[in-house]
């Protein structure tokens, strides 16, 4: 009872200090005039202003204010919760509702690792913009931390799945289009999660943000571009996720961090040129965890260099049985962070394990970022690309595009292939600048007589056009997924079938 009436006064508290209350200042003044004259009139004529100011009718009351971001100059995540509180407070007399929405830019450390930090920043600040120029102008966007952002609706008289859904969309349609930073073209995409009215836990400006942030944690967990509206099971499972990331250094130990492999092909022939070794968590309760979510974990908690060196164990393993089941695989291509080239006893580590395994060096690929070849003012870091490329492994430069490496580099690092960054393979099928770009990158390579391979070709329409252009070698989401060890050797059953039902013409023809 005492919630209710406390419900019932503030609406009535709402009404009284709202524009509302103004349609009864006529029926006011007519009632002085009848029953007191004129001079009664005028004198609340003249009293109204006060007694306007003091019950603050004219103005709207104003929504909290809070802190502003530094970077976008949006406000702060309390300006989200406070404002649906306010729109909560005033549903009884208003009738309107609202909801929470948040988006999350996807693998902005990524995008970060490979264009630097000023572009990060552009691109933080582009993606503020772009989310506040699709919504409505009472709309609240706030930035929240790292590269996400929430989005307090303003009052609307109905929040149903299906306008989130639309709203959403064109978010991210707009947040798609391509960025132009440091004579760059960027394309970035985003997930989104969304807490419903209806689905709240509370009706509370936090619990629909919180409500929002766990649906973005299932969206991201599904891949990138995804969209969820959250559900009460996805708290749960949110904060279940969340403590199994203590247990990464357990994880690593047990086995449950193993690498997963993605086919790279020739574009020529067909045939596997090499795998890539990316690292999976294949939680026993929690399922597949993506690698964006544990390896901020691996890198805080110290442990690149353990994981390394299990990444090396299990490809190197993984190259001696497919050579045993009659498949060919030139070579395993195994990134290596900064931190790992750091190490002086890196280049011994590596030769020991080819010994132990039988494996000459040229059968491992040293994926190596342009920016850690572009700033190697580490000596150390230096000295390891060259031992290793001396040793005979074979050294990509990975991600080429986004750094600022020199020629003289590449030929200083002994640099025997390029990985073209997916930023100039999305969309080159459609878009003629990216193909103008494609084949400036190709040509400068095969002017220096160095291979190529195309990383995130996505699309038939890519993989063809880069074909076409002259990319040596092609590896993405259009040939496969990245994939357990088990699944590559069906895979390649399958590709060595299909290869051998192809018709052969021009220059592959016998």
């Amino acid at each position: 009872m005492r919630k209710a009436f406390a419900v019932k006064a503030l609406s009535f508290q709402t009404f009284l200090t709202g524009p509302k209350a103004l349609a009864l200042i006529p029926a006011l003044c007519l009632a002085i005039y009848w029953l007191s004259g004129e001079t009664a009139l005028i004198a609340t004529a003249l009293g109204m202003p006060v007694i306007l100011a003091v019950l603050n009718i004219v103005a709207m009351p104003a929504r909290k204010t809070v802190g502003t971001d530094g970077l976008t100059g949006l406000p702060l995540s309390p300006a989200v919760s406070d404002n649906i509180d306010q729109t909560l407070v005033e549903q009884a007399t208003t009738g309107r509702t609202t909801a929470c929405i948040v988006i999350g830019i996807d693998d902005f450390r990524g995008l970060e690792a490979s264009f630097g930090t000023h572009a990060a920043e552009n691109i933080i600040k582009s993606a503020a913009r772009r989310i506040t120029d699709t919504l409505r102008d009472h709309d609240i966007v706030a930035r929240l931390t790292g590269a996400r952002f929430a989005v307090a609706l303003a009052p609307l008289r109905r929040a149903d799945l299906e306008t989130l859904l639309q709203l959403t969309s064109r978010i991210q349609a707009a947040l798609s289009e391509p960025l132009y930073i440091d004579a760059s073209k960027i394309y970035i995409s985003a997930s989104i999660g969304f807490c419903l009215p209806s689905h709240a836990t509370d009706q509370s400006g936090a619990a629909y943000l919180d409500a929002a942030e766990a649906a973005l944690a299932a969206a991201s967990a599904h891949g990138a571009g995804s969209i969820r509206s959250f559900a009460p099971g996805l708290m749960q499972t949110t904060q279940e996720r969340d403590a199994a990331m203590v247990d990464v250094a357990g994880a690593l130990e047990s086995g449950q961090i193993i690498p997963w492999f993605q086919p790279q092909i020739s574009t020529n022939t067909g045939a596997i040129s090499g795998m890539e070794a990316l690292a999976r968590w294949q939680h026993p309760e929690k399922g597949l965890i993506p690698p964006s979510e544990f390896l901020p974990a691996i890198e805080e908690n110290g442990l690149n260099e353990r994981l390394g060196e299990i990444i090396l164990y299990h490809s190197l393993t993984a190259l001696k049985a497919w050579d045993k089941n009659g498949f060919e695989v030139p070579s395993v291509s195994v990134n290596f962070s900064a931190t790992e080239l750091s190490n002086p006893k890196l280049v011994d580590k590596i030769s020991w394990e080819l010994d132990r395994f039988e494996l000459a060096p040229e059968r491992l690929t040293i994926e190596i970022l342009e920016n850690v070849v572009a700033s190697s003012d580490n000596d150390t870091i230096t000295r390891n690309i060259s031992a290793l490329g001396q040793l005979g492994c074979e050294i990509d430069l990975d991600d080429f595009g986004t750094g600022h490496s020199s020629i003289a580099n590449i030929r200083r690092f002994a640099v025997k292939r390029i990985k073209i960054d997916r930023s100039y393979v999305t969309r080159c099928d459609v878009d003629r600048s990216q193909q103008d770009m494609l084949a400036a990158i190709l040509t400068m390579a095969e002017r220096i007589n160095l291979p190529t391979l195309a990383e995130g070709v996505e699309t038939v329409g890519e993989h063809a056009m880069l074909a076409q252009l002259g990319c040596d070698h092609v590896q993405g989401y259009s040939i496969a997924r990245p994939m357990a060890f088990d699944l590559t050797l069906e895979w390649m059953e399958a590709h060595r079938y299909k290869l051998a039902q192809t018709p052969q013409i021009g220059r592959s023809a016998p």
